[in-house]
This record gives structure tokens, sequence and C-alpha cells, in this order.
């Protein structure tokens, strides 16, 4: 691996709008990596930005002169920005060189690199990457024969951008599912594929009480199924939002599940990186099920880290948002936030609607408060977990040491928690929620369930034909699991 270019450059910031120095070093490897000081020989510190240049964009922009030839604004300089597919959004990042030569020979150098590593790449071997990031063994396929047309659709439970999701019973057997239905042409448009392989790679692979759990997954010609179980007692968002704050013994219990289950997924090698009280479901008997692992990372034991922005404003740790790499810490920050919120009912730190900079600022920097709750103050071991978890520098983080859940288990907040009776179910809950039959989906919006329950057909817009199409799902592997 040899570097192809390397120099000072002043980046700006992706949230906090600052330019500031780095040292690129653009390698042969594919990656664009940024230093806060120019790396010597034996040194440990890694870098603070890595980016893949490939699935990039690169366009240079020139600085607006006046009549004299000098830039109409101080500090403007020759500069290019990078945009990045990363999840569903489109990531732009901005540079400055000094002069409009050291500019232009960052472009070409990294438009060549590309070019080198796009005829590197053929279809097969992009085939091969692809399978190889998912630890189902590509050999040896798991059989499924189970068809859409094993499924008697019944209910639409949620609608998003992928697809949707709806309750449906199995026809040979009676049993009620809750089927996530995923449209081809839409993930290859949003550049989703390698995440929505990780997702049936975590879901085939992994299996806990308090995660909902894959019963099969299969494809269409046009869709991706995964079937799930029907899980109906709401989301804890609702249900804190009917009664304003749960307080410190309910939201014990939903931290102790939420905590087992995030160490459980750590064992695996596996970071969740959404954690919020949207993704927490309640089942008919109150215990909490984690849901939706699309934005999940694999091959994340301790010391791993990568640096993919992804996650919900609100809840995004710090070192998400300073652009450095992280790691599995990311998820006791979630958990603190969740926390946080359940006891009090407010979330940690806020801004106005829409105001990212603020939230995010905030989210650096604020003092961490606590508001009293019912006229009374949170208690003192309440306090020192939320201060433990929602801890800035992620290697100081409760959870973030090699103990991982060990370590948060251990605090005193829980310390009335039998966790072997938990890991049973055997702990009651503190709140049952009204199930009133196996197919009661009034615990779901009604927006939803009143639509018609149909696979939505292809727009037919795509832009890959059939052949490309299926060699992109080539890599989906059937699951069924017993």
């Amino acid at each position: 691996m040899s570097i192809v270019k390397e120099g000072w450059l002043t980046k700006k910031g992706e949230f906090i709008q600052t330019w500031r120095p780095r040292w690129f070093i653009l390698k042969s490897d594919g990656t664009f990596r940024g230093y806060k000081a120019k790396p010597m020989e034996g040194d440990t510190e890694g870098p603070i930005n890595v980016f893949e240049v490939q699935n990039s964009n690169i366009h240079g922009f020139d600085p607006k002169l006046d009549a004299k030839g000098s830039p109409t604004k101080k500090g403007d300089r020759y500069g290019f920005t990078v945009k990045f597919m990363q999840l569903t959004r489109i990531i732009e990042r901005s540079f400055n060189a000094e002069t409009k030569e050291e500019r232009d020979d960052w472009v070409r150098a990294y438009k060549e690199l590309q070019g080198r590593l796009d005829s590197q790449l053929s279809k097969e071997s992009l085939v091969e990457r692809t399978r190889a990031m998912s630890f189902i063994d590509p050999k040896k396929p798991l059989p499924c024969d189970i068809t859409i047309n094993d499924f008697e659709m019944l209910k639409v439970l949620g609608r998003g951008t992928f697809g949707k999701v709806m309750m449906a019973r199995e026809t040979k057997t009676g049993q009620i599912y809750a089927i996530k239905v995923l449209k081809k042409e839409t993930i290859l448009e949003k550049g989703e594929l390698v995440h929505t392989l990780t997702e049936n790679s975590v879901l085939a692979r992994c299996s806990h009480p308090f995660l909902t759990s894959l019963k099969y997954s299969f494809q269409t010609e046009h869709h991706l199924c995964f079937v799930m179980e029907y899980v109906n007692g709401g989301e804890l968002f609702s249900h804190l939002r009917k009664s304003k704050y749960f307080g410190e013994d309910r939201a014990r219990f939903y931290a102790a599940e939420i905590g087992m289950a995030l160490s459980y997924l750590h064992e695996q090698g596996v970071v969740y990186r959404d954690l919020k009280l949207e993704n927490l479901l309640l089942d008919k008997d109150g215990h909490v099920k984690i849901t939706d692992f699309g934005l999940s990372k694999e091959e994340m034991s301790y010391g791993a880290t990568t640096t993919t922005f992804c996650g919900t404003p609100e809840y995004l740790a710090p070192e998400v948002l300073e652009e450095t790499e992280y790691g599995r810490a990311v998820d006791w920050w979630g958990l603190g936030i969740v926390l946080y919120e359940m006891i009090s009912g407010k979330l940690p730190f806020t801004a106005p609607p829409n105001d990212w900079d603020r939230l995010f600022q905030n989210i650096l920097t604020a003092p961490l408060k606590f508001p009293m709750v019912n006229d009374k103050p949170m208690s003192d071991a309440a306090r020192d977990l939320l201060t433990k978890l929602i801890e800035r520098d992620p290697k100081k983080r409760l959870g973030g040491g090699p103990g991982d859940g060990q370590e948060v288990m251990q605090h005193p907040f829980f310390a009335g928690i039998d966790w072997k009776k938990l890991a049973r179910r055997e702990v009651p809950p503190p709140f049952v929620p009204v199930v009133k039959s196996d197919t009661d989906v009034s615990n779901f919006d009604t927006f939803f369930t009143k639509e018609e329950a149909r696979l939505t057909p292809p727009s037919g817009s795509g832009a890959l034909g059939t052949e490309e199409r299926d060699e992109s799902f080539e890599s989906f592997e059937s699951v069924a699991k017993h």
C-alpha cells in the first residue's frame, strides 16, 4: 500500500462549520485519510478521517475574484468537494488548498486513483466482496423454500422509503408474523445494498429474548422479504408520550433488558448504532424487543472502529459528530440518552426544530443537567449512571472498556436486578400493554393500518435492468430459522 499524494489541506466540518487544517494522505488502497498532524514513523495515533475513494465524486471549485483577480471574500481558497453515499444520504465534504495548482494536483490524483480501482474491480470480485461482509457462509446457503405466496397479507403496520411492514398469516401454520418488504430498485438507487445484506446477516445469526427474531428471509423478482415475529405491544416512544415519563423503576427494567441485548450483540461482533425509543418495542407481555438492524455494523469486536456517519440526530454520540473513528461505545451513549429520556420524559440535549448546528453543538459541549421528575430529584445512583454513560470521551464512558456491558450491569443503579431471571424473562414487567388478540393492531398508527395490505409493484423507473438487478442481489441468502 503506497502513498499516491499527501499534504496539508483545510477541511470544513460538516456540522461545526469551521475550517480545520488536516494532513491528508491519499493511499493506493483507495482511502483518503486525514490527520491532525503529519504522521511520523512510530506514531500510534490513527487518522481522524477515513473516506473511501470509490463510489464518490470529486469536483473542484474556484473562489470569486474581483477585478484585480483577488478573492472577493477573505479566506477563500481554491478547493474541491467530495460527495460520498453514506446509508440513505449523500454526505458532502469540502477541502481547500493554498493554490490552484495544488488543488488541481489533488483532483487529478484522486480521479486517476478512482480509475485504477474501478478497472481492477470486476463484477465478479464485487459480488465476492459483498459476500465477505456477511457472516453467513456463501458456500453453505441456508435452505428456504418459502415464498410470498405462503402468506396472507392482513394489515399494513408501517411504511418507509424502502417499502412497508405488514402483518401476515402463514397459510400452512396459521402463525401471525410481521413481514418487512423492501423494494430492490429503491435499495439500489439509495446505495443500501451492503447495509441490507448486513441486516439479513445479523438477523440470521443472532437470537436473544430482547431482540426481534427472524423466521424467514427470501426474495422475489422485485422485493426482499424479512418474516419477523409479530411484536404488537407498541413502541416505547408511544408509551412514553402517553405517560410523559416512566420514572426510575420502570426505566430501570427497560434499560436492563436493553443493556443485556446490546451486550449480546457486542459479543457477536455487532454494533447496533441506532438506539432510540422508536426502535424499542414492547411484546404482549411487556418485555422489550429491539428492532430494525439496518444501521448495524458487523466485525466490531473490542478495539475495532468504523467511521460511517449514521444514526438519529438527537441520539448521536460525540465521536460520530466529530467525524472520528468510533467503536461499540456508541451504543452505551445511546443507552444513556434513552435512559435519561425514559426517567425524565425529556432528552438531555435539545435545540429548536431543524437547528442541527445548535443541537450538535449542545451534544458536544452543553453541560448535562438533571431535571426534577414529579417534583423530586433523580436518585444519586441514576445521576451517577447517566453521567458515566453520557460521557463524551468514549474511552472513559461506562461500557467503553473491554468489560463492555458487564461494566454497565454492575453499576449500583441495577443493584436490584436478578440478571439470570431477567434473561429467562422471569422478572415481571412493570407495565403490560393492552393486546386483545394475536392479530390486534391497536398499538399501531391507524394511518397505516387502514391502508390496503398488498405488495407495491415497482415503479418501472429503475436504472438497472433485470440481469444487473439479479446479479446485485445474488449474495442475499435465503434464511429459514427453526
